[in-house]
């Protein structure tokens, strides 16, 4: 086995204490200490330098029955993660190199090589491979081209549209030909985000007053395709200017993901009959067979500056649950990164 000299004592690693009931609380969860774990066959340890923290982790916190295991109490969580191997009982990846893997809110983690994917910290900043071009990203690509179906010249709405998968969609549906793309974010400052740097035709605060009103307002002419962040409201008012054979990409509702009692549906579903309509839900593991692609296309346009990315970093391990909350509130603009 080749590994590093230096390896510290103690292992830092969120655990779930209780499952939330609403809005999760500081005392559901735990900072614990643990031993460094030491690799097995097969495995490389990894010195996390930087962690996700994502909306759909609130579902994990449930007992409730989903398309991914819920998180076991009294045990670590788990979530997107890159760093540096620092010891290796793997072919193929050796000490110092670098690893994307799902093994996050911890310090180090020990994974099975084949769980690991080798990333390159010279040709993208090490925090990118967990956002723009990384599961989120893949996210963006996989609803708006695959699920929803966007071709040129469709008009497209984007809720959630200064987080890390909307900041995207929008982007990428202007670099493919949209008539018009329009996003909703949470404060004006975000608004002037949408616009000036990611060429948004028009956004709106989805605070400042009805969306369906505002949205009808930023797309006259209707829209094609709208990409769903929120639900709720936003489901609706899409719904309402949604075009002839128009699509909606559901990727995540995070309006309602801290509700104790189940959220009222949209109330004019039967409109779909009229525009022969289309909703769709989706998840990104799915997609996976447009990786290659994905990464040629849209690591072409970062690297040109076409398609632009903000990161909101939040420091060190003890400040991982406060910027998961800060995701749930929407404090974020762009991906939510914890940096170790």
């Amino acid at each position: 086995m080749a590994d590093s000299p230096a390896l510290p004592a103690v292992n830092r690693e969120w655990h779930l204490l209780s499952r939330p009931v609403g809005w999760p609380r500081p005392e559901d969860f735990a900072l614990v200490e643990a031993e460094v774990p030491t690799p097995g066959e097969g495995q490389v340890l990894v010195r996390n330098l930087f962690l996700s923290v994502d909306p759909y982790m609130r579902g994990r916190m449930s007992a409730a029955k989903s398309y991914v295991a819920p998180f076991e109490l009294g045990k670590v969580m788990q979530g997107g993660a890159v760093g540096e191997v620092v010891a290796s009982d793997a072919e193929g990846i050796a000490v110092g190199d670098h690893v994307l893997h799902f093994f996050g809110w911890r310090e180090y983690a020990a994974v099975d090589a084949k769980n690991a994917v080798k990333v390159d910290p010279q040709a993208a900043p090490l925090s990118t491979y967990l956002g723009v071009l990384g599961m989120t990203g893949l996210t963006a690509y996989a609803g708006l081209l695959r699920t929803a179906s966007f071709k040129e010249g469709d008009a497209v709405f984007v809720s959630g549209a200064a987080g890390a998968v909307g900041s995207q969609v929008g982007q990428i549906a202007r670099l493919k030909g949209a008539s018009r793309v329009i996003g909703s974010a949470g404060s004006d400052e975000k608004v002037k985000l949408l616009v000036d740097e990611y060429g948004f035709d028009a956004a709106f605060n989805y605070k400042a007053g009805p969306v369906g009103e505002q949205l009808r307002a930023a797309a006259r002419d209707g829209i094609d395709v709208y990409f769903d962040n929120v639900g709720g409201d936003h489901l609706e008012a899409a719904i309402g200017s949604l075009n002839r054979d128009g699509r909606i990409a559901v990727c995540g509702m995070i309006s309602v993901y801290n509700n104790t009692e189940p959220a009222p549906g949209p109330r004019n579903l039967a409109r779909l009959i009229q525009t022969r309509g289309r909703i769709e839900g989706f998840l990104v593991g799915d997609h996976y067979d447009l990786q290659p692609q994905f990464v040629q296309e849209v690591g072409a346009w970062v690297r040109s500056g076409e398609l632009k990315y903000r990161e909101t970093v939040v420091e060190g391990i003890d400040n991982t649950l406060e910027a998961f909350l800060g995701v749930l509130r929407g404090d974020n603009t762009g991906k939510m990164i914890v940096k170790l």
